[in-house]
């Protein structure tokens, strides 16, 4: 990849790392490209397992590079341009790129966690945040919305009042404040370690099965609970037929087995 976006896979564990930190790892057009571009690599690789998606330097993301992207007003609109409203633009990807994937996704916080920062890991399906770390959903402050998808996570986490409050303050908050308000998984004292902890659990676990929970959770639009409860069959029945499934019962009882590739989701 290019060298806004350091990739590496171990023992199925997808390292995806933001690597600008002589810019606080601030996104320019390339950190756009780049990011969606290996969301795209890991989709394609059956042997990934989990990501953990982290930030080289000081801080996790300081936000976008206002002067970078604003400078070059083709490509602001290059960012923003979609076929079709209800789809995700490049600078939504970003973000919902994560979601999208059918494998968990960690995300390793610190240092400044600020706009599209924050955007970003709002994709992840956890966030770990070191004690220092500082949040916010900081576009308020130059008189712009958030408009990198994170807002979806934002219902699902937050009460209403106050996610409208950071939307709308771009207030800074501590990392134990976060936690409070549900914004973060977990505060500890060495995120990296405590994701590599996380991604152990869940690789001993079926491939099949936790790509059928994200995709139930993640399902976008379902506005009643039959829809919801059809998908939850449908999901269940397409794990059942697979061979995951009872390669996990195997394991349940004891027998040492090899997952297979996750399934086409």
């Amino acid at each position: 990849m290019d060298e806004r976006i350091a990739y590496r896979v171990e023992d199925g564990v997808a390292y995806v790392e933001l690597n600008r930190p002589d810019k606080r790892n601030a996104l320019d057009w390339a950190s756009f490209k780049d990011i969606v571009a290996v969301q795209k690599r890991i989709a394609k690789d059956r042997s990934v397992r989990t990501v953990v998606l982290s930030g080289a330097g000081e801080d996790f993301c300081s936000g976008l590079d206002v002067k970078s992207v604003m400078g070059k007003p083709r490509q602001a609109l290059g960012l923003l341009a979609k076929w079709w409203p209800g789809r995700a633009n490049l600078a939504q990807r970003v973000s919902t790129g994560w979601r999208d994937l059918p494998v968990p996704v960690i995300a390793v916080l610190h240092g400044r966690i600020w706009g599209g920062g924050l955007q970003i890991a709002l994709g992840a399906d956890f966030r770990l945040v070191s004690p220092e770390g500082d949040l916010s959903i900081m576009e308020g402050r130059w008189g712009l919305i958030p408009d990198m998808g994170g807002s979806l996570a934002l219902r699902e986490l937050m009460a209403a009042d106050h996610a409208l409050w950071l939307a709308m303050s771009a207030e800074q908050i501590s990392a134990s404040r976060a936690l409070e308000l549900g914004l973060v998984t977990e505060v500890c004292a060495d995120p990296m370690a405590r994701a590599e902890e996380m991604s152990a659990i869940l690789k001993a676990r079926s491939p099949d099965a936790l790509a059928a929970v994200k995709g139930l959770f993640r399902q976008h639009g379902i506005p009643g609970s039959g829809r919801l409860l059809a998908s939850e069959t449908w999901r269940q029945c397409k794990v059942l037929l697979g061979r995951n499934q009872r390669i996990a019962t195997a394991r349940a009882k004891g027998k040492e087995r090899a997952f297979e590739s996750r399934r086409s989701w």
